[in-house]
């Protein structure tokens, strides 16, 4: 059973940083393109970054360009995302996914499995 867990959220005043982690369990996720999303309330699941498997290319969706960071660490299965300069647009519920089909723009999150729980982000002003 393919599991992954979300990590790392929490309360942080404007500014703050935070580090979510996403960790994989029932399947090497080392050669998969695992992204990350985030949905506030009333609002549409929004892209924020992925990252590839072989030869890691990364992506960012424009509003965290610059302030976010994604990251692997194969030996442990899990992948980060290191949030920096935080707003409180950024407030939401974060999620990692498995990227298990193609043929979607970059940041649609239809292609994606997997999904975990998530992990609630809330920046305050």
């Amino acid at each position: 059973q393919v599991q992954l867990v979300e990590s790392g959220g929490g309360l942080v005043q404007a500014g703050g940083s935070l580090r979510l982690s996403c960790a994989a369990s029932g399947r090497t996720i080392s050669s998969d393109t695992i992204g990350w999303f985030r949905q506030a309330p009333g609002k549409e699941r929004e892209f924020v970054a992925s990252i590839s498997g072989t030869h890691p290319t990364t992506y960012y969706g424009d509003s965290v360009k610059g302030r976010f960071t994604i990251s692997r660490d194969s030996a442990k299965n899990t992948v980060y995302l290191q949030m920096n300069s935080l707003k409180p647009d950024d407030t939401g519920l974060y999620a990692c996914a498995v990227r298990l089909t193609y043929g979607y723009s970059r940041d649609s999150p239809k292609p994606y499995g997997y999904w975990g729980q998530g992990t609630q982000v809330t920046v305050s002003s």
